[in-house]
């Protein structure tokens, strides 16, 4: 029997919200870089589609776009075209501060800490305080990236804190394989990048560039850099596969620790090198260049330099504010 238009639009309206599916879909956006290591592990490894069916939840489907840096993602994520963003802890905390009810958006969990390495062709400069007007650095993105916070918190120790700003006019936004390609082919008046690895490796192994200065000079040690985070859009509504979405980077972060070469194979694949694999591998190995960890590390220092400067209009009273209840049973900073 055809029940009537209305009679179907009552019934609909009747029906319980415990009665309505989870999402069946995952959209995940990320930059390039061994940061990300943990996305491609879990994404083709199909953890995500194992958690799920352990709760039950049958059959899902994953997406992976990457993004030239992580304001990207996060636009991907405001606009509801992406689940799951990721990028460094500068882009994740400006989403947590600008976001509040439906869009609110907090980290799901840390993936790395890596160090960031500023490597030149010019001659000139073998410091920071070799910087002149003129002069250009490359980075992901100006103001709110790592990079970016890192330069700013570099500026305040070696000139003080009227000078915080003294080297963001410098700055250009490319992504990291641009920046790369950039210095390396002298292809613009780009001759600085302040970049990850494995790109900031191979500039340092092409013998055209020198190192200026790292990032362990001004961050917390082993601080989390590479932050995955989520909306309340995701979150609230699908309980059951955000957990299946945690427990999968979960595994894929174990993965790595104890199968470096397993996890080697699969970024490749993803990311295609000239070099032979057991480079990126040893690179992965490298407690001093890369550490995959869930537990975050300097996160409420970091945001409170963020605020000091004025990047961030809330400063938050805990670590635990920043990132969603899986990570609060943890012992992070």
């Amino acid at each position: 029997m055809r029940i009537p238009g209305f009679l179907a639009a009552l019934l609909l309206l009747g029906a319980p919200a415990a009665a309505r599916a989870e999402a069946d879909t995952i959209r995940i956006a990320q930059p390039y870089g061994l940061g990300y290591l943990p996305s491609y592990v879990a994404t083709d490894l199909h953890l995500f589609e194992k958690h799920a069916k352990a709760a039950g939840l049958g059959e899902i489907k994953v997406t992976l776009t990457r993004m030239a840096s992580g304001p990207a993602t996060s636009d991907l994520i405001l606009a509801g075209d992406a689940d799951i963003g990721m990028g460094g802890f500068g882009p994740a905390f400006v989403m947590w501060d600008k976001t509040r009810g439906t869009q609110k958006v907090r980290g799901i969990m840390p993936l790395s800490s890596q160090t960031i390495f500023m490597y030149s062709t010019d001659p000139r400069i073998q410091s920071l305080k070799d910087f002149r007007e003129g002069d250009k650095i490359a980075i992901s993105a100006i103001k709110v990236t790592d990079q970016a916070i890192v330069l700013q918190m570099a500026a305040t120790k070696e000139w003080g804190w009227d000078q915080r700003f003294r080297l963001d006019p410098l700055t250009v936004s490319m992504s990291n394989p641009d920046g790369m390609t950039a210095i390396l082919t002298g292809s613009s008046d780009v001759r600085n990048h302040f970049s990850i690895i494995p790109f900031s490796q191979m500039e340092a192994e092409s013998g055209k560039a020198h190192l200026v200065m790292t990032s362990e000079s001004y961050l917390t040690p082993k601080a989390s850099g590479v932050v995955m985070y989520a909306s309340a859009r995701f979150h609230d509504p699908n309980p059951k596969l955000y957990a299946a979405t945690v427990a999968a980077f979960e595994e894929a972060i174990g993965i790595i620790q104890r199968d470096p070469h397993l996890a080697t194979e699969i970024y490749v694949a993803r990311e295609p090198q000239k070099r032979e694999p057991a480079w990126i591998e040893a690179m992965i190995r490298n407690p001093d260049q890369i550490t995959y960890s869930s537990t975050p590390r300097g996160t409420k220092e970091h945001a409170d330099f963020m605020h000091a400067i004025g990047t961030l209009k809330t400063k938050p009273e805990s670590w635990k504010d920043l990132f969603w209840e899986n990570e609060w049973g943890k012992d992070g900073s």
